[in-house]
């Protein structure tokens, strides 16, 4: 999945395909959350700050796995 570099001093990098959201941590850590909408992604996109999007709106909202 092809990622984008994002500002935030948490988040590396963020990849979206098939409502598939993949977050890549600075500390290496790398998720994906599952049946992740498109308006959802754009709003995390968006966002001033990534990391507190990513805690309050999708974190506890959506289904995830730990990658590596």
């Amino acid at each position: 999945m092809k990622h984008q570099d994002v500002s935030s001093s948490n988040i590396k990098s963020i990849g979206y395909e098939s409502e598939t959201l993949e977050v890549l941590f600075h500390s290496g850590g790398l998720y994906q959350y599952f049946d992740v909408p498109s308006n959802i992604y754009q709003d995390l996109m968006d966002a001033g700050s990534k990391g507190k999007f990513l805690s309050s709106k999708i974190k506890n909202s959506y289904t995830y796995r730990k990658i590596n």
